[in-house]
């Protein structure tokens, strides 16, 4: 019974220690020349519809940023 026991574990800890060779490392899924998030501090919303964006990829004009060059043709949303 022990023998048995013995075969079990030692089966048991193989598949385990190939289950995390073949997964590899999973901290970093993400690849090395991706962007890293924006700051919340960098986030504007769009004076017409209010949508949250970068402010690096906004659009100026009217005193305000905009989302699109659509939205900066349109102006700020009237209440």
């Amino acid at each position: 019974m022990l023998k048995f026991l013995i075969l079990v574990g030692a089966v048991i800890a193989i598949v385990w220690l190939l289950k995390r060779a073949f997964a590899g490392d999973r901290r970093n899924d993400r690849p090395a020349d991706a962007p890293a998030q924006t700051p919340q501090g960098d986030l504007i919303a769009c004076a017409h519809c209010g949508v949250n964006l970068p402010k690096s990829e906004a659009r100026a004009g009217a005193g305000a940023f905009f989302c699109s060059d659509e939205h900066l043709r349109l102006g700020p949303r009237k209440p």
